[in-house]
């Protein structure tokens, strides 16, 4: 399999396929590159070469103590993109994933990015403060972490379900979409996870988002459960230059069915215009 070496020792597995302009998928919370897998088949099949990484603590990669924050993410990125040496980059990012590509971007990937496309992603901020009083309370990311605590195995089978929109009247539940869900969760060693908590809602990427000078294509379903639209997608757009909005009515946060379907139709129109 192949790994990257970042700068701290810290191991980074990486998947690469087909040939022609990159385009690099970050992943969320706590799943790995897996959850990319459809897209990096297709996108692989319209003339693209496809990559998709394990973020530290995740999937093959290292299972780490420390270096669970965006930053340190952001910069393992940059190290697997300059490895590569990767230019023209199309960077698409999911919920967690989207803020550490909006990271990478504003802080790291000068010269080397393209485009940007972040969806149901962290940015700009989601716990709620004095400055952001719209925010998820922090009693609520207390909750996960009380969760991964006392029992992850069971915690990350429920959230399947409000991650999905599987808890919803009349949502046709896939058994199989929850059954991979857990599966990649528990790739994610304990540490990391709990410290990826406070990265993806404590994180403030206001300046990352003003920084950024690329096209950005900000995709967000309205019916998310974990990054409620109204305090994600919706601010984040005020703060770009070149952005676009694009919101999947009923949608939840994970991306699957009919919304992956319209959703990986729109990455591919945005990459070509």
């Amino acid at each position: 399999m192949p790994f990257v070496t970042v700068s701290d020792g810290t191991e980074i597995y990486y998947t690469d396929n087909g040939s022609g302009q990159p385009v690099v998928m970050s992943h969320g919370w706590p799943l790995c590159s897996d959850a990319w897998q459809l897209e990096l088949k297709l996108f692989a099949d319209a003339g693209y070469r496809t990559i998709a990484h394990d973020r530290r603590g995740h999937g093959r990669s290292s299972k780490t103590y420390t270096g669970n924050d965006l930053t340190t993410y952001a910069r393992d990125l940059s190290e697997v993109i300059e490895h590569l040496d990767l230019r023209d980059v199309i960077l698409v990012g999911h919920s967690t994933g989207g803020g550490e590509v909006v990271r990478y971007a504003a802080q790291f990937g000068q010269g080397r990015v393209a485009k940007v496309i972040t969806c149901g992603a962290i940015p700009p901020i989601m716990v709620r403060s004095d400055t952001n009083p719209d925010g998820t309370p922090i009693e609520v990311f207390d909750g996960i972490r009380a969760g991964l605590l006392a029992d992850r195995s069971q915690y990350y089978k429920d959230l399947a379900l409000a991650f999905y929109g599987f808890n919803r009247d009349g949502a046709t539940v896939s058994q199989g979409a929850i059954d991979d869900f857990w599966r990649q969760s528990m790739l994610v060693n304990l540490a990391a996870a709990y410290d990826c908590v406070k990265a993806f809602s404590e994180t403030d990427q206001t300046e990352d988002l003003r920084a950024l000078e690329v096209p950005i294509l900000i995709a967000h379903g309205d019916d998310d459960q974990i990054v409620p639209i109204a305090d994600a997608a919706r601010k984040s757009i005020d703060l770009v230059r070149n952005g676009t909005l694009k919101v999947y009515p009923g949608a939840p946060h994970g991306i699957f069915g009919e919304y992956q379907r319209q959703l990986d139709a729109d990455i591919l129109n945005f990459i070509r215009q």
